[in-house]
């Protein structure tokens, strides 16, 4: 690609970030993350024998849209709370296709790089979010809660090595402009809303 295809580019993308997610004054603000579950938890979508996936849950998984099964990734296996070992920077979710309706990442997608070398050159996030997609059912639900751009808590804690802003995930991994096809992402969200709770955003996508 030429220098000048490349400037052209980067400007078709700006006017469609423009477009679909607007400046960051035009995201919500809300109080209480609990008002984002509701209409997304199992029992108001109907499911039955539903199941929820907690990324970097730690000891306990979270299960805020309350699935009957609850299941986690850390870098311990416990296997009495369904915990399983897995380094999702190198790894892929250690889950068949199609496993869950509902997949949780609660302050942790902004611990996994954009860029490695080990030694070939990778890229974490994108495969990350291809892992994301195949693990989800149809119709599933992607729940992200990560610090934004400008707040502090992004650049402050030191392990901390990937930033979002409000149009990482209506830009480059919606079902419109699916910017980040061009790095190798290979699914289709459609995006169902963001909220900002200071300094985090939330963002729900559902899986097309």
């Amino acid at each position: 690609m030429t220098i000048h295809a490349k400037v052209a580019q980067f400007f078709q993308i700006y006017r469609i970030s423009r477009k679909i997610a607007g400046s960051l004054k035009d995201v919500p603000r809300i109080k209480d993350i609990e008002q984002c579950y509701g209409q997304f938890s199992s029992s108001a979508l109907g499911l039955s024998n539903s199941s929820t996936l907690d990324m970097g849950c730690g000891t306990i998984p979270r299960n805020p849209f309350g699935a009957d099964n609850s299941f986690g990734i850390d870098i311990r296996d416990i296997p009495e709370k369904n915990i399983k070992r897995a380094d999702l920077t190198i790894e892929p979710i250690p889950y068949a296709d199609n496993a869950f309706d509902f997949i949780t990442a609660f302050d942790f997608l902004e611990h996994v790089p954009r860029i490695i070398y080990v030694p070939e050159r990778r890229q974490p996030f994108i495969n990350l979010m291809n892992e994301v997609w195949r693990t989800l059912k149809p119709g599933g639900i992607f729940f992200s809660h990560t610090p934004i751009y400008p707040y502090s808590e992004v650049f402050r804690d030191p392990t901390h090595v990937n930033i979002f802003t409000h149009e990482t995930f209506p830009l480059y991994f919606d079902d419109t402009s699916k910017a980040a096809g061009m790095y190798g992402f290979t699914g289709s969200f459609k995006i169902l809303g963001q909220y900002i709770k200071e300094p985090h955003l939330i963002s729900i996508l559902q899986k097309n």
